[in-house]
């Protein structure tokens, strides 16, 4: 059962994620940055669909874990896209768009596909124990498209600091998700710690989100080429 803490973090991301909207709109970037309001807008209906749930059935009932898992499979899903919708901001002048849309289904299949190879032994909840790796190799995949996507960012010289700022939170975030899911399968024993810190990754995004639309112009300009140089 959730107890104080839980339900303070689960209000808490709500209520970020939903700032995240709010600040896309009035800073005129909901339909520029579309999937990554719609992951955000997503994460709000379903929290309040959980919420529902949970008053309804409880904690350990079959239709909460059900709609849990399910729904955190979505919500990977949109991430996943939300991500790859950065790659048509980075290469729009390449006008790659249809070489991006393409690249993200072949690789949301493959990695569907390897998910179910990893459990298709499973004679019970099957479906059940695909959507959780599923949601596990998207984050995997997040991680590696998202260094991708910054050694582009330096390649290409990008410099819009919006953008910079989207790209670097939501590889952040990707990494702590990546490495909370291979320590947990790691440690099962220490599920109590991870019961405390993992909803708080949950607040990541949204906090950085929200400050990329409301603190940093569309206009703003920075050169992280000078990252990537190593002084002599």
């Amino acid at each position: 059962m959730l107890g104080p803490y839980g339900y303070a973090i689960w209000l808490l991301c709500t209520l970020l994620e939903a700032a995240v909207l709010v600040c896309a709109i009035k800073k005129n970037a909901l339909h520029r940055y579309l999937l990554l309001n719609v992951n955000m807008a997503a994460s709000v209906l379903v929290s309040i669909a959980r919420y529902n749930i949970l008053s309804h059935c409880g904690f350990t009932s079959k239709e909460y874990l059900y709609f849990y898992f399910y729904s955190d499979s979505v919500l990977t899903i949109t991430l996943y896209l939300a991500l790859t919708s950065l790659y048509s901001h980075i290469f729009a002048e390449l006008k790659a768009a249809r070489y991006i849309r393409l690249g993200t289904v072949v690789l949301l299949c493959g990695t569907a596909l390897f998910s179910y190879g990893v459990v298709h032994q499973s004679s019970s909840k099957l479906v059940t124990h695909f959507v959780v790796e599923l949601s596990q190799n998207l984050y995997f995949v997040g991680l590696v498209l998202t260094y991708v996507l910054w050694a582009a960012v330096l390649k290409m010289r990008e410099t819009r600091t919006r953008l910079i700022q989207l790209i670097l939170s939501t590889g952040v975030y990707f990494s702590l998700s990546a490495g909370n899911f291979a320590l947990q399968n790691l440690y099962h024993s220490h599920s109590a710690f991870f019961g405390y810190l993992t909803p708080l990754f949950g607040c990541f995004l949204p906090i950085s989100w929200a400050y990329a639309f409301w603190r940093v112009p569309e206009d703003a300009r920075l050169v992280p080429a000078r990252l990537a140089m190593v002084p002599r």
